[in-house]
C-alpha cells in the first residue's frame, strides 16, 4: 500500500551526529517538525534553527516552499536565516581580516537564498555592504565576495535600486574605468551598473555621467568573452534607456543622419568594428548569451529609424521638397546643367513618371503613409549620393522600357523600405529568449543603407525575370520578400556574402523551390485521391504518436528558471518503458546522454495525471509575470497537472522539444496530438506514402469519378473453353 500523499520520508544531517531518518507529515508545521528533529540531538532552542536542502543551493525550506520536498531528500539542520544573517553582519564588519574574508564569502553564497536575503536585507545589510564598498579599503577576493553579494541581494527585487548612493555608483564605476582590476571584480561591477540602468530611471543619468561608451570599448577588446558579454550587456542598458530626446534627434540632412548621442558615440569610438574583429570574428566560438546581446544590440540600432519610419513628409516643407528635386537632377541633370531648375512643370511631371512615383504632379505625398515616411525617402537619397551610377542605372534602364514592363523605382523603393522594416522588425523591442543576430551588419557603418541598396538592385533584377508589369507589383513583392527571407536564413557574413545568396535566389531558383514545397498540395486534390488520404491518416497517426512516446522514453534535459547571471540549473524528465510512469530528477549538468532511471529519484505515474496545460496557464508563468517573462519562455512552457493537486513544471530548450513533449503527453491521456510538428510530420509522410502507392500511376490522369458500372448482358448464358 502507498504511503499517504502528505507523508515525505527524508533524511535530516546535523554535523558530528548520525542522520535521523523521519517520515515528514507536510501537514503538521514546519516550527513543530523542527522542534522534534531537534529534540532527538538534544539541542534546545529549536526557533533559532531551521531546515535547509544538504545537496545543490542548499535553499532555505520555508512554509512556501516546503511542498517541493520530495522522496528520499537529504536535508540539513541549520541556524535559522535571522540568526545567520545577524552573525554575518556582525562577521563582515569584523576587524580581523580572515574572519571577514570568510564571512564575506558565505554571504556571498547564501544571498542567493530568498528567505536569507529577506532577513539580511531587514536588518540594514545591504547598507552596511555598500559602505564598506565605498570605503574603498577592500580588494581582491575581498572586494568580489562583496559584489557579489550586493549584487544577489539586490537581485530579489526586495529593495529599490533608487536608494543607492552617488558615491556607490562612482566606486563601482572606478572600477570598470581603472586598467588594471581584478576579472571577478570587473565582470561584477558591469553586472551592477547594468542592473542600475536597467532598473532605475534615475540612476541611469548617474551612471551615464560616470561611465560612456568609450570606456567600455577597452573590455571589448580582451580575451575573456564573459567581460565582453557584460560590457556588451551595459552598452546594451544605455542604449535601451536613453532618454528619447536623447536617443533620436531630428535628421536636418538626410543623407548626413543625426543618429543620437548614444549612437554617434558608437560610430565615434569604432564599437562596430571592435565588435565585428573582437567578438564575432575572435577565436572563440559565440555563447547563447554573446549572441543574445549582439541580437539586443542589432535591434537597438535599428531602432534608431523607427522615428524617421513613422515621420510623414509635409508636401508644404520646402527643405524636404528639395530632396525630391535633387533625386530627379541626379537622375537626369548631370552635375553642371544650369537649366535644370528651370524646366517647365510639364517635364518635372514626366521625370517623377519616369522615377516610378505614384503622384506624378505631387510626389511629396508618396511619403505621407507611414511606415515607411520619410525613411524611404532617406534611403532613396542614399543610394542616389553613394551608389550614383547604379542609382542612374536603374532610373534609366526603366525609363527606357516598354511602359508596361518597366519598373517603377519611387513606388518599389518606398514598399521595399516598408518590407525591410517588417523583416528586420524596426521598432519592437527585442525578446528576451532570443539570439538571432546577423553578422553581416556589423561589417558597415551604414549597414541598413547598404542592405536597402542591394536589395533594391535585386527587386529590379527580379522584376525583369519575372517580366512584369504594373498589375504583377504586388506578385514581384512577395517573391523579393521571399529571396530576402532566405538569403537571412543563411546568416551571411558580409554584405558580399548576402549579394551572392541573392544571386543564387534568382525566380526561377524561387519557383522550383516553391513547386518542391508544395508539390503534394497542388497533385493531390481529387476525390479518389483524397480519399485514399484520408484512409492512411489514421495509420501515419499512430506512428507519429510512436514516434513522439519513443522520444518520452529517450528523456529531455530541462533548465529550470533563474536568473540569466547565476549558474543554470538543470532537471531531467523520461518516461518509463511501459509508458506508465514519468521518471525526472535534478542535474547538476546538461547531461550527453541518456540518463539511467536509478538517477531519477521522482516520478509521477501516468494514471494520477489529469492534465496538460501551456503557456500563460502553467502555474510558472502566472508566478513569474512580475519579472516580465517573454513571448518565447511562454511559448515554450507547458505543465503537467496530476492528482492530488500537484504540478510538473516545464519550459522546453526549443520549440521541436515543446512540441515533442506536449504532443507525447497528450498521446499518453488519449488527447489529440495538435501541435505544429506534428501537423508538419503528417503532411509529410502522408504525401511521401501517396507518392509510394501512386507509383504505377505516373502520368496516367486520375479522374475525378470512378468508371461508370457497364449495362447488364442480354443474355447470362455464356461460357468460357478452357480446351
Amino acid at each position: 500500500m502507498p504511503p499517504p500523499a502528505d507523508i515525505v520520508k527524508v533524511a535530516i544531517e546535523w554535523p558530528g551526529a548520525n542522520a535521523q531518518l523521519i517520515e515528514m507529515d507536510q501537514k503538521r508545521p514546519l516550527s513543530s517538525i523542527i522542534r522534534e528533529v531537534c529534540d532527538g540531538w538534544s539541542l534546545s532552542g529549536s526557533e533559532q534553527f531551521a531546515l535547509r536542502y544538504a545537496d545543490g543551493p542548499q535553499l532555505y525550506i520555508t512554509e512556501q516552499s516546503r511542498g517541493e520536498i520530495k522522496n528520499g531528500t537529504i536535508l540539513r539542520l541549520a541556524i535559522s536565516p535571522a540568526r545567520a544573517a545577524r552573525q554575518l553582519l556582525e562577521r563582515i564588519q569584523s576587524h580581523v581580516i580572515d574572519a571577514r574574508l570568510e564571512a564575506l564569502k558565505e554571504l556571498a553564497k547564501l544571498s542567493a537564498d530568498p528567505t536569507f536575503a529577506a532577513e539580511f536585507i531587514n536588518m540594514e545589510g545591504i547598507g552596511t555592504l555598500a559602505r564598506l564598498v565605498e570605503s574603498g579599503t577592500h580588494f581582491g577576493e575581498m572586494l568580489a565576495f562583496t559584489l557579489t553579494a550586493f549584487l544577489e541581494l539586490m537581485d530579489h527585487g526586495i529593495v529599490s535600486w533608487d536608494l543607492i548612493s552617488l558615491s556607490f555608483i562612482k566606486q563601482i564605476a572606478s572600477y570598470v574605468n581603472q586598467p588594471m582590476v581584478d576579472v571577478s571584480i570587473l565582470q561584477r561591477s558591469l553586472a551592477i551598473l547594468e542592473s542600475m540602468v536597467l532598473n532605475s530611471h534615475s540612476l541611469y543619468h548617474r551612471v551615464a555621467q560616470e561611465i560612456t561608451v568609450g570606456q567600455l570599448i577597452g573590455h571589448l577588446q580582451v580575451s575573456n568573452q564573459e567581460i565582453q558579454t557584460y560590457a556588451i550587456a551595459l552598452i546594451n542598458a544605455l542604449f535601451l534607456k536613453a532618454p528619447e530626446d536623447r536617443r533620436q534627434e531630428e535628421y536636418t540632412n538626410p543623407l548626413e543622419q543625426h543618429l543620437t548621442e548614444m549612437a554617434s558615440s558608437l560610430a565615434q569610438k569604432h564599437l562596430r568594428s571592435i565588435i565585428l574583429n573582437h567578438v564575432i570574428r575572435g577565436n572563440r566560438p559565440i555563447k547563447a548569451e554573446m549572441a543574445h546581446q549582439l541580437y539586443v544590440l542589432q535591434v537597438l540600432t535599428f531602432n534608431l529609424l523607427e522615428e524617421r519610419m513613422m515621420t510623414k513628409m509635409d508636401p508644404n516643407d520646402q527643405a524636404q521638397r528639395d530632396i525630391i528635386f535633387e533625386l530627379r537632377r541626379i537622375a537626369f541633370d548631370g552635375e553642371n546643367d544650369p537649366t535644370g531648375t528651370e524646366k517647365r512643370k510639364a517635364m518635372y511631371t514626366k521625370d517623377y513618371k519616369m522615377l516610378g512615383f505614384t503622384n506624378h504632379v505631387n510626389p511629396a505625398m508618396d511619403f505621407t503613409q507611414t511606415p515607411p515616411g520619410m525613411l524611404a525617402l532617406d534611403n532613396m537619397l542614399y543610394l542616389a549620393k553613394v551608389h550614383q551610377d547604379t542609382y542612374i542605372r536603374i532610373v534609366l534602364e526603366n525609363s527606357s522600357r516598354e511602359d508596361k514592363h518597366e519598373c517603377p523605382f519611387g513606388r518599389c523603393a518606398i514598399e521595399l523600405t516598408r518590407m525591410l522594416c517588417e523583416i528586420l522588425q524596426v521598432g519592437e523591442l527585442p525578446n528576451e529568449g532570443c539570439n538571432d543576430y546577423h553578422p553581416m551588419f556589423f561589417t558597415h557603418d551604414r549597414a541598413w543603407e547598404e542592405f536597402f541598396c542591394v536589395c533594391i538592385q535585386l527587386l529590379n533584377k527580379t522584376w525583369k525575370e519575372m517580366r512584369a508589369t504594373a498589375e504583377d507589383f504586388n506578385k514581384v513583392m512577395q517573391v523579393v520578400r521571399e529571396q530576402i527571407t532566405r538569403a537571412l536564413a543563411m546568416k551571411p557574413a558580409s554584405l558580399d556574402q548576402l549579394k551572392n545568396k541573392l544571386r543564387g535566389l534568382s525566380y526561377s531558383e524561387i519557383l522550383r523551390l516553391r513547386q518542391s514545397e508544395r508539390m503534394s498540395q497542388d497533385d493531390f486534390q481529387s476525390p479518389p485521391i483524397i480519399e485514399l488520404r484520408e484512409r492512411i491518416q489514421p495509420e501515419i497517426l499512430e506512428l507519429i504518436k510512436q514516434q513522439r512516446l519513443n522520444r518520452l522514453c529517450e528523456g529531455s534535459c530541462f533548465r529550470k528558471l533563474g536568473n540569466r547571471r547565476r549558474q543554470e540549473k538543470f532537471w531531467f524528465c523520461r518516461l518509463s518503458l511501459n509508458h506508465k510512469v514519468l521518471h525526472y530528477g535534478d542535474l547538476e549538468e546538461s547531461p550527453q546522454g541518456e540518463v539511467p532511471f536509478e538517477l531519477l529519484s521522482d516520478k509521477i505515474p501516468v494514471s494520477d495525471i489529469k492534465s496538460v496545460v501551456t503557456g500563460k496557464d502553467c502555474p510558472h508563468m502566472k508566478e513569474k509575470s512580475a519579472l516580465k517573462q517573454n513571448k518565447e519562455v511562454l511559448e515554450l512552457a507547458f505543465s503537467v497537472l496530476y492528482d492530488p493537486d500537484e504540478t510538473l513544471n516545464f519550459v522546453a530548450p526549443n520549440k521541436y522539444e515543446y512540441c515533442i513533449w506536449t504532443d507525447g503527453l497528450c498521446a499518453l491521456l488519449g488527447r489529440e496530438m495538435g501541435s505544429d510538428l506534428t501537423r508538419s510530420d503528417l503532411d509529410t509522410l502522408i504525401s511521401m506514402e501517396m507518392k509510394l502507392r501512386l507509383l504505377d500511376l505516373e502520368n496516367i490522369t486520375i479522374p475525378d469519378a470512378p468508371p461508370p458500372v457497364p449495362k447488364e448482358p442480354s443474355s447470362y448464358n455464356f461460357t468460357y473453353n478452357y480446351s
